[in-house]
């Protein structure tokens, strides 16, 4: 691998079973090391040995939480649903692995797309496309090159994001990112339209503070808020945000 140039090593491990998964994944993680190449090293049985709690030990910078994605909603939103929990095994250099993006194979609306490719964001994963560039839309270019949202994946602080609301068919996710922002999800997992309210005490913030706002997938500035906001999310869809506490000057 190292004498082909190679730069990331996938090592796959289907139907692993009740075999000595920890030891074969250290096996592989020693002979990378031993070649001198920083080669990123990718674990996955699809998480069947609760991967997040030994992969790092072994060598290992990102592992497959589930099974094998699918193109659809509900498979998209059962995996989000497996990675509650877990952000803090991830980190720097270490990183819960959703499985790749879909985004743009046919099997789910725009709206899908943009929600799946924005909640991978909050996630910190690693955003592969698993589509076919040479024949994307317009439509799906636009979502896999989002420059705002990619840049909430790729934070330096590296803390996944988490599930900081959950009401019924509709969430609010929320991660830290550097310099005191943070970023938000709405999520409406229904088939209706929702208004989600975003209080600050799901942010950690108290009531009185004013934030700026900045809706990523629009593009846009919106109007400062003080203690919560409101947003019109689309069945299927997110409503993505960047909140930022203003600066006292402009109350």
């Amino acid at each position: 691998y190292a004498a082909w140039g190679v730069d990331y090593l996938k090592y796959d491990w289907c139907n692993s079973e009740s075999r000595e998964v920890r030891a074969a994944y250290a096996t592989m993680s020693d002979a990378l090391r031993a070649t001198g190449r920083p080669i990123l090293y990718s674990i996955c049985e699809w998480g069947t040995h609760q991967p997040w709690e030994w992969a790092a030990s072994v060598g290992g910078n990102l592992w497959r939480t589930t099974g094998d994605i699918r193109d659809g909603w509900s498979n998209v939103v059962d995996i989000l649903d497996r990675q509650v929990g877990l952000g803090g095994f991830a980190g720097p250099g270490q990183w819960n692995d959703p499985d790749m993006l879909e985004v743009g194979n046919g099997g789910m609306t725009d709206d899908e797309y943009r929600a799946h490719f924005s909640l991978w964001a909050m996630l910190a994963a690693p955003l592969i496309a698993g589509n076919d560039l040479s024949t994307m839309s317009t439509a799906t270019a636009a979502i896999l090159t989002n420059r705002e949202v990619i840049a909430v994946d790729q934070d330096a602080l590296g803390i996944e994001g988490r599930r900081a609301v959950k009401s019924a068919d509709t969430e609010i996710w929320v991660r830290p990112l550097v310099g005191g922002s943070q970023a938000v999800v709405l999520l409406n997992r229904s088939a209706e339209p929702r208004t989600i309210r975003l209080d600050w005490s799901a942010l950690s913030l108290p009531d009185y503070l004013t934030v700026d706002v900045r809706d990523l997938w629009a593009g846009k500035d919106e109007p400062h808020a003080t203690g919560s906001l409101s947003a019109d999310v689309a069945p299927h869809a997110v409503v993505m945000l960047k909140v930022t506490p203003a600066r006292t000057s402009r109350h």
